[in-house]
């Protein structure tokens, strides 16, 4: 699944991320293939709010669209 369909207070492991544009935006952020990220937020028609060692990281929704993760 994407990280646009992960819900509010789930755990994921991310799984893939296939663009290389993508994975430079994501690895600028601190997101790499691996890391596991909980979802604290997902606004509708907005970005996702993932959260990584106390850090929050609001994700726009077409970069969201393009990350594969899978539940952890």
């Amino acid at each position: 699944m994407q990280l646009d369909q992960a819900r509010k207070g789930q755990t994921v492991r991310i799984t893939s991320i296939p663009n290389k544009l993508t994975r430079v935006q994501a690895l600028r952020l601190g997101i790499s293939e691996g890391t596991v990220i909980t979802c604290r937020e997902v606004v509708p028609a907005g970005p996702v709010v993932v959260a990584r060692n106390r850090q929050e990281i609001a994700i726009g929704r077409r970069l969201a669209k393009t990350i594969e993760v899978e539940p952890f």
